[in-house]
């Protein structure tokens, strides 16, 4: 096999051009049986094998720089640089990342895992390449879903100024992880449309140069006016319009053509976008017919393509995409709104039932909470879903657009706490910390899937800006007679006793519920609250059990720092409250991929873990207690 040629970064230079087709084949091969048994990104991963193979063949790692847009399509590089037998181990605890990682590899060259990002690192490194006197090649991928980003176009016009080469790759799959929409979406279609445009420009300028003298002048002259020959051919040229030299678009599975391609991308003096044509999920029938299935994929059977587990529980996101429909058949004023991520958020049912009422913004987040804010000043009622980790991005907008205002916007908050095999950068765990912090912000979270309908059922009817936290994963079903009406500001009480008192922060409660029982066979008394509130704090209820216990513990899946804890600790504080608070949280840390339950023993977490800490907390209590 020519694969087991590959055991570092340039090997594949070592190959023929006759060879890099087999070997596209034998990587597709070992992309599809090896993830089939981890789970990972297989369809973006499918379609830019030939693309990668083309850019490892014309530039030398790790000299050369090669950024990687969200970096999910970063496995086939992953293997070119020596790391195949790290797949074994994918997105597993202590074991290789699915996205590019600079401590993993010197090849790595930007740590990825959102989108829209690759074109603003790689302009910054052509600076510093440029300052510090170097010379290597710098390229940019970018899908042309991130391309709807807007950071993506901040880059595009910091680079026009550039004098000297970058690259940038847009890597055309006519979708993102939903189908694209808007307006680059359709600008992109028409330049595939386009292809006659390349043998036209290529017939004119080879004309033009046969004319002694003024040829070049002509040329010249034609690339920088605005009515140029490109744009009597294909309207609104954006990328030239810019300054940046556009190439393309260019087959994205023809080794060959890349390689031309990338080889005449270097010679440009400035800002030059390589239009790459390619399709996901290629190679595999399942995932070419149904790629959005196969973005972020678990264990599956290769024949069929189906999933080896089955769910066969409802997840919060089913339960929030059932009560959103249920809610909208009610409710005119309701709207939803998704950022790229319809399916993954449960929205593509609402978007059946009620499409006028759907939006999708594409993946932009930041004008996805402003444009609720817009909606709500004009009279509807927007919820936008969102995971965590993506919303960190819609901050200001938050801040200036929704909480200044004090509109009646609702987060669903999807994907909060720990997330599992997308590691760091996809860890929901600062949303408490970051939603807390806004004034006229309500933070809400449900401890099973009864209460998160009815909180959704309440935000939509709060006259101001609600976030409604809840994980990824199965919804807990227990504790179902556990039902109060959901009062603004008040938690609930489960169990009441003294001594110690747990107040669990949503998806937490089925781990304190564990922890309560294991606190009660030692023999102690132990109370379990569910705070429901996270802002505003329920005062009351620590005042109330301030009466009849001396340790407080709250838990929570978010950072310790500006979480749940820390609010409890500091009401405790600034009213003399005389009881101790324990605040069992994450640590003010980046938490690497792996299951969940796994990262929760890590982190001491889990039941058995958080057991030992508050029965040791509450024994030097006690000591101290008869010292006095």
């Amino acid at each position: 096999m020519l694969l087991e040629r590959i055991e570092k970064e340039n090997d594949i230079k070592e190959l023929n051009m006759e060879e890099l087709d087999q070997l596209a084949g034998e990587i597709r091969e070992f992309l599809i049986q090896k993830i089939s048994l981890t789970g990972g990104h297989l369809a973006s991963n499918l379609g830019v094998v030939e693309l990668t193979i083309a850019m490892h063949r014309v530039f030398t790692l790790p000299e050369d720089k090669m950024i990687w847009d969200v970096g999910h399509q970063s496995y086939t590089h992953k293997i070119l640089t020596g790391r195949r037998a790290g797949f074994d181990a994918l997105r597993k605890y202590g074991g290789m990342s699915g996205f590019p990682k600079r401590k993993e590899s010197p090849c790595d060259a930007f740590d990825t895992g959102h989108s829209s990002t690759s074109i603003s690192a790689g302009l910054g490194y052509v600076e510093a390449r440029d300052l510090k006197g170097e010379d290597y090649s710098v390229i940019s991928v970018i899908g042309d879903g991130a391309m709807t980003g807007g950071m993506a176009y901040e880059a595009l016009n910091n680079a026009a100024h550039l004098k000297t080469n970058f690259i940038i790759v847009l890597n055309d799959n006519y979708m993102s992880i939903s189908e694209n929409v808007g307006g680059m979406s359709n600008y992109l279609a028409q330049l595939r449309t386009a292809d006659f445009y390349t043998g036209l420009k290529k017939g004119v300028t080879n004309a033009l140069h046969k004319i002694p003298t003024v040829g070049d002048h002509m040329i010249e002259q034609i690339r920088r006016t605005k009515s140029s020959i490109k744009q009597l051919v294909v309207p609104g040229m954006l990328f030239e319009d810019m300054g940046i030299t556009y190439l393309g678009p260019i087959p994205g599975h023809d080794i060959s053509m890349l390689c031309r391609a990338f080889r005449e991308a270097k010679k440009v003096e400035g800002p030059v976008l390589l239009h790459v044509l390619t399709q996901k999920g290629k190679g595999y029938a399942p995932a070419e017919k149904d790629p959005s299935r196969f973005h972020g994929t678990g264990p599956f059977d290769i024949s069929t393509g189906e999933p080896l587990q089955k769910a066969s529980k409802d997840t919060y996101t089913d339960i929030f995409s059932k009560v959103i429909c249920d809610i909208g058949k009610h409710d005119p004023n309701v709207a939803v709104i998704t950022a790229a991520m319809a399916d993954g958020t449960g929205l593509s049912a609402f978007a059946r039932y009620f499409p006028k009422r759907f939006f999708d913004v594409g993946i932009a987040e930041g004008h996805g909470v402003t444009f609720a804010a817009g909606l709500a000043a004009g009279g509807m009622h927007p919820v936008f879903a969102v995971y965590s980790s993506f919303l960190q991005r819609g901050y200001d907008q938050l801040i200036h657009d929704v909480g200044l205002q004090n509109l009646p916007v609702v987060l669903a908050v999807d994907r909060a706490g720990l997330v599992g095999s997308d590691g760091e950068t996809h860890q929901g765990i600062f949303d408490l910390s970051y939603l807390g912090g806004i004034p006229n912000m309500t933070v809400i979270s449900p401890k099973n899937r009864w209460e998160l309908a009815d909180m959704l059922r309440f935000a939509v009817q709060f006259d101001g800006p609600v976030a409604i936290r809840y994980p990824r994963g199965t919804a807990y079903d227990g504790y179902e007679k556990y039902r109060a009406p959901i009062c603004y500001g008040k938690s609930e009480v489960i169990y009441e006793e003294e001594g110690i008192a747990l107040i669990s922060v949503g998806h937490m409660f089925e781990e304190a519920e564990k922890t309560r029982r294991a606190i009660k066979k030692i023999g102690y008394n132990c109370s379990l609250i569910n705070a429901r509130f996270v802002k505003p704090l329920d005062g009351e209820m620590i005042d109330e059990l301030s009466k009849t216990h001396r340790l407080i513990v709250t838990i929570e899946e978010n950072i310790l720092c500006g979480g749940f804890g820390e609010r409890v600790s500091d009401y405790v504080l600034k009213n003399h409250i005389p009881v101790q608070v324990l605040s069992l949280a994450l640590p003010d840390d980046y938490i690497e991929h792996g299951s969940v339950d796994l990262l929760r023993r890590e982190v001491l977490l889990d039941a058995d873990s958080m057991t030992k800490r508050i029965v040791t907390e509450y024994v030097q209590l006690q000591q101290e207690e008869e010292r006095k």
